[in-house]
């Protein structure tokens, strides 16, 4: 399923263990992929692109990674959003410069295709969810955490601290 345009970005992280190496990254990657299919009945893994803490970006639901696929990452705003998962736990250990990076470049591109300056703010209409009613119109970051549309911890609070650094390197990617 595809939605008209890419607006914002949601930023996630998995909530699994930081001790992988990056060789076990596509292994952990199938697990959360089972774990929406098998377990949650999904009919995809939920987000549209994983990070693995030394930067490698992986595409996650399938559709074109170029595209504007409907994820299941953020209820209330999967339409016109992408969700990016950052593989590990971020509450209470920072995420690897690598990995913050390669959000920065996956989020410039993706955005860019669509138009959208990732310092900016842009406005979604909820779908309904836990933080905001169905039909309600609310203004984000163009790049945001899970939580900034859900009520919950994720992307953790040490990720969700480095989206500042994730918006203005995108946008210095972008050239703006």
């Amino acid at each position: 399923m595809y939605t008209s345009k890419v607006k914002a970005a949601f930023v996630h992280h998995t909530a699994s263990g930081n001790n992988y190496s990056c060789s076990q990254a596509p292994s952990l990657i199938r697990g959360f992929y089972r774990y929406h299919v098998r377990s949650l009945g999904w009919r995809d893994i939920g987000y549209n692109f994983l990070v693995d803490k030394c930067g490698r970006i992986y595409e996650g639901r399938a559709g074109g990674v170029a595209k504007a696929v409907k994820g299941a990452h953020t209820l209330g705003f999967n339409t016109n959003t992408t969700g990016i998962a950052v593989i590990g736990s971020y509450g209470s250990k920072k995420p690897s410069s690598s990995a913050v990076k390669a959000v920065a470049r996956l989020t410039a591109w993706k955005l860019g295709l669509h138009g959208m300056n990732p310092r900016s703010k842009t406005y979604l209409t909820s779908g309904g969810g836990n933080l905001y009613r169905k039909g309600k119109k609310v203004r984000l970051n163009v790049i945001s955490g899970h939580r900034d549309g859900f009520n919950t911890s994720c992307p953790g609070g040490k990720l969700y601290k480095k989206l500042g650094t994730v918006r203005s390197t995108a946008a210095r990617y972008q050239g703006r």
